[in-house]
């Protein structure tokens, strides 16, 4: 558990007492860790987002499995998950994004490692309880990062089927169901994040072949009014296959793989007022899942306590800034 404990909301919320590792000050680092109800199924290498209260975490690698087609929503005031309809397709590695109350599964691999990679796109209603599959990326690709911005979705980087990670960026428009290409990223890679920031996208972290020692610390800035990229301040941390959500204006980027034979533990923020980052308190160490901000809250999903495939979790971290 690298040194941290958990705590249980029914017996109520605790400040981690657990020093930073490879603390940037001596300040104490803030936030409190809070263990939620399980998923449904430990799975790792999943997508997850936020939608209408609700975060739903999507495909993802099982035990004895390459790729499932799992589905499930999780309910914060009930602290309780249900099952949907199963994903039309079998995925790992895929990326998620909302839009417009509906929910995108963007690319994917069917197969390990890094193998199989879809060109596949898939939309889900969640009043209808349903999936239909959308007009295809222009290549196959999984570990790419899909993020919405001003009523479309960007799909940024990558790894096609021959395992290269590429700097392809499409832009979907729904009006349409068409893709158009948009600025390549100005460095190939996948296992990254993004996130949609006061109208531009910031994309995080990667590595840019197919093992960690590759890992990155780049943010890179999209702008769609210039179709341009500029770089904002490096991670602390190089990293990847991380998780990344908005929170309290924000970008919160957690664990990843892997250092040193251990998934990591950092929590830093991403403030776009000072273009500087915070070291907040570590996450259990952990890569290959996502998150979402729900309320006051930040929520951390699935993924993979050790390196590659190894010890695959149904955790559900709750984090808080007071």
């Amino acid at each position: 558990m690298n040194g941290l404990a958990l705590t249980s909301r029914a017996a109520g919320s605790l400040i981690l007492l657990t020093a930073l590792a490879s603390a940037q000050s001596t300040a104490p680092a803030a936030g409190t860790w809070t263990m939620r109800a399980h998923m449904l199924e430990p799975r790792g290498e999943v997508a997850v987002t936020a939608l209408a209260g609700r975060l739903y975490v999507l495909a993802g690698a099982a035990q004895g499995r390459d790729a499932t087609a799992l589905a499930e929503a999780y309910d914060p005031a009930a602290d309780s998950w249900r099952a949907l309809a199963p994903i039309p397709q079998a995925l790992s590695h895929a990326s998620a994004t909302a839009l417009h109350g509906k929910l995108y599964v963007v690319g994917g691999f069917t197969a390990n490692v890094h193998a199989g990679a879809v060109d596949s796109v898939f939309e889900y209603d969640p009043a209808r309880n349903a999936w239909r599959k959308l007009a295809s990326l222009s290549s196959q690709r999984g570990s790419v990062a899909a993020v919405a911005l001003d009523g479309k979705i960007h799909a940024i980087g990558g790894r096609g089927l021959d395992k290269v990670t590429v700097t392809s960026h499409e832009v979907y428009d729904p009006a349409s169901d068409k893709w158009s290409a948009a600025a390549p990223l100005p460095v190939a890679r996948d296992h990254l994040v993004a996130i949609a920031l006061d109208g531009k996208i910031h994309v995080i972290g990667g590595r840019k072949d197919n093992n960690t020692t590759d890992n990155t610390a780049f943010h890179d800035v999209y702008d769609p009014g210039t179709n341009a990229w500029t770089e904002a301040a490096p991670m602390p941390t190089a990293r990847s296959a991380l998780a990344a959500v908005l929170y309290r204006g924000m970008i919160l980027v957690d664990g990843g793989e892997c250092d040193h034979g251990h998934t990591f533990i950092q929590n830093e923020a991403y403030d776009p007022k000072t273009d500087r980052w915070l070291e907040l308190h570590p996450i259990v160490g952990r890569h290959g899942f996502g998150a979402g901000a729900l309320g006051d809250f930040a929520y951390f999903a699935g993924g993979n306590k050790g390196c590659g495939g190894g010890d695959t979790t149904d955790e559900l971290l709750e984090f808080h800034l007071p």
